[in-house]
């Protein structure tokens, strides 16, 4: 009986299972998917990416809860994190005063910079004299919308495997910004007044989008202290349209709102810029949406609107 032919049969048998076992011990002892590590520097961006992209990214909010972010430093401890992410999310137009310094020394092939307002800041205001650039595109939906397309754009980039599932959640957060779109519309489209006074001014892309006139107390950094004779102006202005609310926000003191409404008899109210949620409010389960759509509950509140 020829053996060579067994034997060569029992040689292949033992290699295969030997390769398989290999193949086997190495799929158990593999590492881990990682998930995508992604830097926000406020809010509202860590909001919208921490939507898009779900159980495959790691999220990490660089101003802590109920911090003001244009006056946030990050610590060595943030400074690290940004530089190990793989996506940093700005706002941009020197609304994180640290950026360009922290930016400066990203490694660009490690961590891709995003900047989601470089194409949509377009407004400016006046402050102290001064013209100056206005970065609250957030609280305009049809502007988060787009802000939304970046993110979901820069994840895609970042990671390309998980392509498809970002933008299908960026699609429906999309969807809910229609719709918030749309209420606001509504709410705000038969008011007996459209001028807003506002504890600084944050509001700009807000009212130019639903027909509203927005008047700051202070200017575009909350803690801008106006001159004696703005208060003023701005207490006989209220008087003479009649204002009846002074709108104030959570992060800041209200002390300037709560004076020009006990000059002029008026009463106060928030309206959130939504620049940061405080941990009571996180604790709650409120979120960008649901804060929104509280600012607009108040807007209908204080211009008297009916639908």
């Amino acid at each position: 009986m020829n053996r060579v032919p067994i034997i060569t049969v029992l040689v292949g048998v033992i290699i295969v299972g030997f390769f398989s076992y290999l193949f086997t011990v190495r799929e158990m002892h593999a590492p881990e998917t990682q998930k995508l590590s992604v830097a926000a520097s406020f809010y509202p961006l860590a909001f919208f990416a921490s939507a898009i992209g779900g159980d495959n990214i790691d999220i990490f909010t660089i101003t802590p809860p109920g911090a003001e972010p244009h006056d946030y430093e990050p610590t060595v401890q943030d400074i690290i994190k940004i530089q190990g992410s793989r996506l940093l999310i700005l706002n941009g137009d020197n609304f994180e005063p640290w950026a360009k310094r922290v930016t400066q020394n990203i490694d660009p092939s490690l961590t891709h910079v995003l900047a989601v307002g470089d194409t949509l800041i377009t407004r400016n205001t006046v402050e102290n004299g001064k013209e100056t650039i206005d970065p609250h595109i957030w609280l305009a939906p049809p502007l988060a919308k787009q802000i939304v397309e970046h993110i979901a754009q820069a994840l895609a980039n970042a990671d390309p495997l998980h392509a498809t599932d970002y933008r299908a959640n960026a699609d429906k957060l999309e969807a809910e910004l229609d719709l918030l779109d749309v209420a606001y519309r509504e709410g705000l489209a038969n008011c007996a007044s459209y001028d807003i006074v506002t504890s600084h001014a944050a509001f700009g892309y807000l009212a130019a989008a639903y027909g509203l006139t927005q008047i700051p107390i202070a200017g575009l950094s909350p803690d801008a202290e106006p001159s004696p004779r703005q208060l003023a102006d701005i207490a006989d202005l209220v008087q003479k349209k009649r204002i009846t609310v002074i709108f104030f926000e959570n992060l800041v003191s209200p002390k300037l709102a709560e004076t020009i409404a006990h000059e002029v008899g008026a009463k106060t109210m928030v309206l959130d810029p939504l620049e940061g949620l405080s941990e009571h409010d996180r604790m709650a389960g409120e979120d960008y949406f649901v804060k929104m759509r509280q600012n607009l509950s108040n807007l209908e509140s204080a211009l008297s609107c009916t639908k």
